[in-house]
């Protein structure tokens, strides 16, 4: 079975991605930092979870964005 997310880790994460869709990108650590200074999030667990989340969301994307570029090869 997978990890489970809350609510709140999807939302705040996508709200971020939605804002500053060009700062974000597939790296963990730099997520990290920006969901650090973009938010006022007091728990450290918390940053790590959406920072996560935002890397899982971009991935994915890039992911099926190089799988349509391979069909239509």
């Amino acid at each position: 079975m997978g990890k489970v997310r809350t609510e709140k880790v999807k939302k705040v994460a996508r709200e971020l991605v939605r804002q500053h869709p060009n700062k974000f990108t597939a790296d963990f650590k730099n997520n990290q930092e920006l969901v650090k200074s973009l938010t006022i999030i007091s728990t450290a667990r918390l940053r790590n979870r959406i920072a996560g989340y935002i890397t899982r969301l971009l991935a994915s994307v890039e992911a099926d964005r190089i799988s349509e570029t391979e069909e239509t090869e």
